[in-house]
């Protein structure tokens, strides 16, 4: 299914390592004609790092997409009952936030966009970037996975020899993975080899 024209929530969490190539997606949706609202994470908003400066972010969110992002959970709520998009993408999508998704906490911006989008039975993607995948966080990956309506970005481990138990989202099928979801359908595969 084409993106073209579709209203998309692109919800952003903590994993600021990999803001360079989720902006970049970002900004190939756009170039897709996607209409794109940026979500903001409590975190996201208000976190400087050694990777950028969170106002920065924010402006260029801003700016790529041409619309003012979600920063409260009253402002996500309402994507829900005023059926505002068509889908909505997590990425990246912490350990953090992926534990309150799969266990139904609705504690920020992002998780409130996606427990008021779900609630209309519309596709939520997330993109995976956390170091416990397979650890802490591999019951609630388990979880999530067998989730109506919740669709991964295809995810494999980023630095076995360094990191074991770490997984991160091949963030260039962003895309892909988001027009399979419109079909209801997830792509294949899930688990990457290791990259």
């Amino acid at each position: 299914m084409t993106l073209n024209q579709k209203n998309i929530g692109f919800a952003l969490t903590g994993s600021f390592c990999t803001y360079d190539k989720v902006f970049l997606q970002i900004e190939k949706l756009v170039e897709e004609k996607a209409n794109v609202v940026p979500i903001f994470s409590n975190f996201s908003q208000m976190t400087d790092t050694r990777f950028g400066k969170a106002k920065d972010f924010f402006d260029r969110a801003k700016s790529i997409t041409g619309k003012d992002p979600v920063t409260t959970i009253v402002e996500a709520e309402r994507i829900g009952p005023n059926h505002m998009l068509d889908l909505v993408i997590i990425a990246p999508c912490t350990g953090n936030s992926l534990a309150k998704l799969a266990n139904g906490i609705t504690d920020s911006p992002v998780l409130m966009a996606a427990k008021s989008h779900l609630r209309n039975e519309k596709p939520v993607v997330v993109a995976v970037s956390t170091n416990d995948s397979l650890g802490a966080n591999l019951k609630n990956i388990g979880l999530l996975m067998n989730a109506k309506n919740l669709y991964f970005v295809p995810f494999g481990q980023d630095n076995y020899k360094m990191k074991p138990k770490s997984m991160v989202a091949n963030f260039e099928l962003i895309i892909p993975t988001l027009e399979a979801a419109l079909d209801g359908k997830q792509l294949q595969p899930v688990i990457l080899a290791p990259h």
